[in-house]
């Protein structure tokens, strides 16, 4: 909702309901004392007045003091901000079903190639953090603001057997606890967030709620995109073995968690996804000034207005 700095100012408001009255008042005196039957020879050659022309003038007019009068009151409301300083960890899925070929050219591929993009889409000074998993979890790339180490360890991150989402989010808190301090606020955590890509199902290590009730209690919210079709499958001594995509766990995790749950079943997808998280992490909502916004608004009607009152007294060709 809106709210106002000064909205005592507010009582010039009380202006609009009478400046129309007015207005209303005025045609009616003009059309009773109208002579419907007395047209002059000088009314026959002036041209007719359209009268949509004066509504539009007097309305953008008083619309424009209306707007006029908020941006006196100073208007405040929710606007979003960069974020000045946070810690994402990027935490990628590297079991064996990351090889289905369900998403072009594989879904290794295709998530290594989104997670790069990603990079380039976070604030600079934000520190980036890269946790793998499969049956194990290993920070990779503990926080930095190098996104050319991230960059390559991405590259060279290579698929094992086993799923274990639980122990991915673990690892990828106490990669959040290596983010270096504020300067001028050491006392303070930095924010931060995680984002997790899987296309499977937690099948050892801890459960993967606990882990994001952890990550819940600690603030650090998880986005998952669960990545991958329904119809994915891996070849195993010649027999495919099914891998469908389970976003039903992932959503649970960044439900416990205060995240985001999103699905990408293609490249172009998971691009989109992460270019909607970048917006969520590397943004904040805050209370700020909207002045400027509603004097803008009074300025574009007083124009509507000017250019309405001149048509009244114009030949357009």
């Amino acid at each position: 909702m809106l709210e106002f700095m000064r909205p005592e100012r507010l009582w010039w408001l009380v202006m609009i309901p009478l400046l129309i009255g007015l207005y209303v008042g005025l045609l009616w005196r003009r059309r009773r004392r109208a002579r419907p039957h007395a047209i002059t020879n000088l009314e026959r050659v002036l041209p007719k007045q359209q009268a949509w022309k004066r509504h539009v003038a007097v309305g953008a007019a008083v619309l424009a003091l209306g707007a006029l009068n908020v941006a006196f009151a100073q208007p405040k409301g929710e606007v979003e901000v960069p974020r000045e300083r946070a810690t994402v960890v990027i935490t990628l899925d590297v079991s064996r079903s990351m090889i289905a070929q369900d998403v072009a050219p594989d879904r290794i591929t295709a998530a290594k190639a989104a997670a790069r993009d990603f990079l380039n889409l976070l604030p600079v000074g934000f520190n980036v953090s890269l946790v793998s998993f499969a049956g194990t979890p290993a920070i990779v790339v503990p926080p930095t603001m190098d996104r050319g180490v991230v960059a390559a360890a991405i590259d060279n991150l290579q698929v094992a057997p086993s799923t274990a989402i639980g122990e991915g989010i673990y690892s990828s808190l106490d990669a959040m606890a290596q983010a270096p301090p504020d300067p001028d606020h050491p006392e303070d955590p930095a924010p931060g967030a995680v984002v997790l890509l899987s296309d499977g199902y937690t099948n050892v290590g801890r459960p993967s709620d606990q882990a994001a009730r952890q990550a819940g209690a600690q603030r650090i919210p998880i986005y998952t995109i669960a990545y991958g079709t329904a119809n994915g499958y891996v070849e195993n001594n010649g027999r495919r073995e099914p891998v469908p995509v389970n976003p039903a766990e992932l959503a649970q995790v960044s439900r416990l968690s205060g995240g985001k749950a999103f699905t990408a079943g293609s490249a172009g997808q998971l691009k989109e996804v992460y270019s909607s998280i970048a917006k969520s992490v590397g943004y904040v909502k805050v209370d700020q000034e909207v002045t400027e916004q509603y004097a803008g608004y009074a300025l574009l009607l007083a124009v509507m207005a000017a250019i309405a009152v001149i048509s009244l007294g114009a030949r357009w060709p």
